[in-house]
């Protein structure tokens, strides 16, 4: 009998598999039997397995929000904090959006959900906030942010504009986005548990 937990994390396709899909491209890391989730490789070039274990932490952000509907997405359900899955998804886009193309001076990348009087306002999520367009808003940053850094070298360095004398290369902006999802994916297996029972991935 398949059960929920074994199920695709829905909503993404990561890299690995997307290169999979073409005629004679290699085949992307395995997909784990139990959780669904495309497993990182032991081994490989440094590059690939930056893009893999972040595909991996996209991925479990996806599985997360699968199968709640948007009152539930919207609940902050660890009291006090008033943290939600939804807030969750809305900080993550931010985060793609900054660090692969805001820090590199792409155009139509300002800041979204947040500003300078409300820093935080991608947590903030209003009563209507609807799931769908949400998570499709994280995907198309996803997607965005994997052409910046496909176009770019890992020694490859860019400035974020709120400290201009910080230079970050590519390969520090994947590790830092790594530990920021790896990070919020720990709060998000708690709201997920409290919201339903559901645990793991």
């Amino acid at each position: 009998m398949t059960t929920h937990e074994d199920q695709p994390a829905p909503g993404l396709r990561t890299a690995p598999q997307e290169r999979a899909a073409g005629a004679g491209q290699p085949q992307g890391p395995p997909v784990g039997a139990v959780s669904g989730l495309p497993l990182p490789q032991g081994d490989g070039a440094e590059r690939q397995l930056l893009e893999q274990w972040l595909d991996f932490q996209r991925a479990t952000l996806a599985a997360k929000c699968a199968g709640l509907g948007d009152e539930q997405l919207r609940t902050a359900s660890a009291p006090p904090s008033g943290l939600t899955l939804l807030g969750l998804v809305r900080h993550l886009t931010k985060v793609e959006r900054h660090w692969f193309r805001t820090v590199f001076g792409e155009a139509d990348s300002e800041p979204l959900y947040s500003s300078k009087d409300a820093p935080d306002g991608d947590f903030s999520v209003a009563d209507a906030e609807s799931g769908a367009r949400t998570l499709a808003v994280w995907r198309q940053e996803v997607d965005r942010a994997r052409r910046s850094a496909a176009a770019r070298s890992l020694d490859d360095t860019g400035t974020s504009p709120w400290r201009p004398a910080w230079t970050n290369s590519l390969r520090w902006i994947h590790l830092h986005v790594i530990g920021e999802y790896a990070r919020h994916n720990g709060h998000a297996d708690l709201l997920r548990e409290r919201i339903d029972g559901r645990t793991g991935f």
